[in-house]
């Protein structure tokens, strides 16, 4: 689940504070940058484990209009959203039960949230769409929630602030996993009843050991990195560049130098995209005519062994794929 986009924003934020800081221990920062990632994959499971949350609610609503109508001679409430099979097999995953076990998580202890949430859900219009629908289907339950999930968790500033209050990661991760959260909700196979496969932690050991890798690299060679954006800054006043570009291309350069499988473009494009959320919004054109400058220089110098294609620039954007790109 762990991609290269989070294990680079993460890097990004940790060489940051690492650097910031003043810090001396890089054993200590690797773990806190191991422990910053797990919490990402924390919140992974604890949004799965919302929808189940936000269920069982629908379920007790349904328990109670049950028991109204029969006191009252009325029609029940239909229990179609109480009951979405959707819904049900994450419910009996054995991984998400395992892991909610294994951290004692869980959504009791807020859960006037989740009732809150579910409120917003009955009055939102897929969710009448399906209750009057005809279509019956495992498709048809598994859609819905991904409508939902897009419509009212993702964009959400009451549960940013709650996730706020859960860990002082949070709420940094959640724009990444909820991509994984929606990736999931789309691949679920009927088939696969409980033991339907969750997304891994790391993909596999290299993803993590690109992590730690690309942490030491960047800190360890870090005043020789930031010599080669001095020499390169030319006319540009060193001193004046926001310390928050001068980690990202320092970062980006100890990919660059580390990673002989990761084009040189791909580094660029990554680290340019990062920049346009971390940083002013001068930085994205300024660090990518940096990098550009620097890959060519070290390699002219015999330092890097790579390609130096030719880009495309539309305007102040380098027009070159992502490395999720390449493995898609």
């Amino acid at each position: 689940m762990i991609n290269r986009e989070l294990i680079r924003i993460k890097v990004v934020q940790l060489v940051y504070a690492y650097e910031q800081n003043g810090s001396t221990n890089i054993d200590k920062a690797e773990k806190e940058l191991i422990f910053s990632l797990s919490k990402a994959y924390h919140l992974y499971n604890y949004l799965l484990q919302l929808i189940v949350a936000i269920t069982k609610e629908a379920r007790r609503h349904v328990e109670i209009g049950e028991a109204r109508a029969r006191r009252e001679g009325k029609t029940p409430p239909s229990p179609k959203f109480a009951n979405n099979r959707f819904v049900l097999q994450l419910e009996e995953n054995h991984t998400l039960n395992d892991f909610i076990e294994t951290q004692k998580m869980t959504w009791d202890d807020d859960i006037e949230f989740v009732r809150k949430l579910y409120s917003r859900i009955e009055a939102c219009e897929a969710y009448r769409d399906y209750m009057a629908s005809d279509d019956d289907s495992y498709e048809a339950d598994r859609e819905l929630w991904r409508k939902l999930y897009k419509l009212l968790i993702m964009d959400n500033d009451d549960f940013d602030s709650l996730l706020e209050e859960k860990s002082l990661y949070w709420n940094d991760d959640k724009e990444v996993v909820d991509t994984f959260v929606l990736k999931t909700i789309r691949r679920f196979d009927s088939a696969q009843g409980a033991d339907m496969e969750l997304l891994p932690e790391f993909k596999d050991k290299e993803d993590r050991d690109f992590a730690v890798k690309l942490f030491r690299t960047a800190i360890l060679n870090g005043t020789e990195y930031q010599g080669y954006m001095g020499v390169m800054s030319q006319n540009w006043d060193f001193s004046r560049l926001a310390f928050m570009d001068m980690i990202i291309m320092q970062v980006a350069i100890a990919e660059m130098l580390s990673f002989p499988g990761i084009p040189i473009n791909v580094t660029i494009n990554e680290y340019v995209e990062l920049s346009k959320v971390y940083s002013t919004s001068k930085s994205a054109s300024y660090i990518n005519g940096m990098l550009d400058s620097i890959a060519r220089q070290l390699a002219a110098e015999g330092k890097l062994f790579k390609p130096l294609p030719e880009v495309k620039r539309k305007g102040n954007h380098t027009d070159m794929p992502t490395e999720d790109n390449l493995q898609s």
